[in-house]
């Protein structure tokens, strides 16, 4: 069994911050909500300096035993409501499909009409979790995993940008917009604390490179 359940109260702050962040998520999401704040660069550097560090072993990967996207409320499912929540003006229909508003994609900076343009990327890739230790978890801990709206790990962007990414990690690809650079490994680095993952050689290099400038 993973780790992050012993874990949660050891990082019972960040936790809580993620849920106030996230609390209207199961009662129609705002418009214009930010993904749940990550983790400080100092937490972030501390964190990343417990994990273990491990050859990954994608050995058995279907992205199928990572069941998504699950119902979160009502009609709504998570690629749904996070869309409610990263959009401005998104406007739904009874299926809670969007069919109207504009996104922004932290990613590259490129704004969007269409949700269809939109992916609702994995901050850590599913293939990336496999590698790291969800191999050996349960079905229910690796959906939960999936759709996790209260860590800083789902997040909308550019289709295209996200296809890019693929299942990399940030010794081979990180956001073109490197504003948001700092952003995103602090929360690639809760994710992996939270969730007991670990990281190999080259991932935490460039972690330890990235945090260190932010």
């Amino acid at each position: 069994m993973p780790k992050f359940y012993a874990r949660r109260r050891l990082s019972i702050l960040a936790a809580f911050t993620g849920l106030i962040a996230s609390v209207g998520l199961f009662n129609g999401p705002t418009a214009s909500a930010a993904l749940p704040t990550p983790v400080s660069a100092a937490t972030a550097r501390t964190y990343l300096a417990s994990l273990t560090v491990a050859t990954e072993d994608r050995t058995g990967y279907n992205r199928d035993l990572f069941p998504h996207w699950i119902t979160i409320s009502g009609t709504c499912n998570t690629r749904e409501t996070v869309l409610k929540r990263d959009g401005s003006n998104v406007v739904t229909d009874s299926a809670c499909a969007s069919t109207s508003g504009s996104w922004y994609s932290q990613y590259d900076g490129a704004t969007w009409t269409a949700a269809s343009d939109l992916d609702i990327d994995h901050l850590v890739p599913l293939a990336e979790a496999w590698d790291s230790g969800a191999s050996a978890w349960t079905t229910s801990q690796r959906q939960a995993f999936a759709n996790d709206l209260t860590r800083p790990q789902l997040i909308a962007v550019t289709d295209n940008v996200n296809q890019a990414k693929g299942d990399q990690d940030p010794a081979t690809w990180m956001p073109s917009r490197t504003a948001y650079r700092c952003t995103y490994v602090r929360a690639w680095v809760q994710v992996k604390y939270y969730y007991d993952l670990s990281v190999d050689s080259a991932e935490k290099s460039a972690l330890t490179n990235y945090l260190s400038a932010c």
